[in-house]
């Protein structure tokens, strides 16, 4: 039987059967579906991840001088934490070594960051994420302005008491005003907003945008370290190998300060994005196999459900099968014509599966924190030849009984 007309005839038995067919259908359709969605929001996870969270937390061809990770990699031992909390802490001093050991053309900032109460005239008090910087802080971090401007070096000098704002903390402080030029207290001490800067979003419910941020010279660096302690330097340079050689400077640098011994460990931490990433990804294959693993349970009911169904048809249709034996139907034109009918009904509840997997992902995106990416061809592609081979894996047994039936025997079956 020519190819076009085996999937011609399933496509008939489709509509003529419509309830057995919406069985056969159904497990692939949701295991499909399943896979499709999961694969869509992983990888608009691991893309807002890589390209939009960790550039805006760690900076582009960036690293961090820290007393220890910031975001640590899987489970840390307690004897691990305990080591990290014996370290000795950054201060201000190594500000100015640390520095000074960088090549040309390399941008550096200080950050100290802690919760802080702040609260307006048009708000009341609440918590918010403080920070004081130094040096080119708003340039590592990709943080653009939506209004005003941010510390002029005079003012990091001085000390000044001014803030560079979030977009939250604009809308729960400053509702319906202009925040450029009025009073924000933080701590009961009063500072003058200068800037605004634009929407960051949420990262999986949490907003990006609730902080503030002053020069580190000002009265909030009290709040955020004891005095003459820093959380963190940040160094960018201008290629991924300049920041390799950037990073050793800074390793023999604080060696030196700390006269650490050529056997003994860093007693800090230089953490890059690299690493910075290391959790996600061991997070992200457990996502992947769960992700794949449950499909494909459902994947495998279907098949059992398709087999039972055209188990059924075989029988159903002995009489038909007698005939066209009859009429010179060889053993393999009738196995075909089985086959071609469960890959067709299997491929049609793939594509169905393949909408509605999109659909799925887009909905989750838009009514959860949960990121999704467009669906990359080659998952698409996938999916269809996993709904053929469920049908042609499902289809072989009832057609390879199908045509080994005796046509006088099945004749006599009406």
């Amino acid at each position: 039987m020519p190819l076009a007309d085996a999937i011609r005839l399933a496509l008939a038995q489709l509509r003529v059967q419509k309830l057995k067919s919406f069985f056969m259908l159904l497990g692939v359709t949701i295991g499909t579906m399943f896979l499709i969605a999961v694969v869509s929001i992983v990888e608009g996870m691991s893309r807002y991840m890589e390209h939009d969270f960790i550039g805006k937390l760690m900076g582009i061809d960036t690293f961090e001088l820290r007393r220890r990770p910031s975001l640590a990699a899987g489970n840390v031992t307690e004897a691990t934490w305990r080591e990290w909390q014996r370290r000795p802490r950054l201060r201000t001093t190594d500000i100015e070594p640390v520095v000074a050991s960088l090549p040309p053309g390399t941008h550096w900032s200080v950050e100290s960051e802690d919760n802080v109460v702040a609260e307006s005239r048009f708000g009341r008090a609440h918590q918010v994420t403080g920070i004081a910087v130094d040096g080119d802080y708003f340039r590592i971090k990709r943080l653009d302005l939506a209004a005003g401007r941010v510390f002029a070096p005079e003012e990091i000098a001085a000390g000044a008491r001014v803030v560079v704002i979030g977009d939250e903390v604009r809308r729960r402080y400053f509702p319906g005003v202009d925040p450029i030029g009025r009073e924000l207290r933080v701590a009961a001490i009063p500072y003058r907003v200068i800037g605004v800067i634009a929407r960051q979003g949420t990262l999986f419910g949490l907003s990006q945008d609730r902080f503030l941020v002053a020069p580190r010279t000002a009265p909030l660096q009290r709040l955020l370290a004891p005095p003459g302690v820093i959380d963190a330097i940040a160094v960018q340079s201008a290629t991924g190998e300049d920041m390799t050689d950037a990073m050793e400077q800074v390793r023999q640098v604080m060696r030196g300060r700390r006269h650490l011994r050529p056997m003994q460990p860093d007693d800090f931490t230089l953490e890059t994005s690299e690493s910075a990433l290391t959790f996600w990804r061991k997070i992200k294959r457990i996502l992947v196999i769960a992700g794949t693993v449950l499909p494909l349970i459902s994947l495998v009911v279907g098949a059992m459900v398709i087999m039972n169904i055209m188990l059924v048809a075989v029988a159903e249709r002995t009489f038909e099968i007698g005939i066209r034996k009859a009429l010179g139907a060889r053993r393999r034109d009738i196995m075909a014509q089985f086959l071609v009918e469960a890959t067709t009904l299997s491929t049609i509840g793939a594509a169905v599966g393949i909408v509605l997997g999109v659909a799925l992902s887009q909905l989750v995106a838009r009514v959860s924190p949960l990121p999704a990416a467009r669906v990359a061809p080659w998952s698409i592609g996938a999916a269809v030849l996993l709904g053929a081979g469920v049908g042609i894996a499902a289809g072989i047994y009832p057609a390879s009984r199908a045509s080994r039936l005796d046509p006088i025997a099945a004749l006599r079956q009406e």
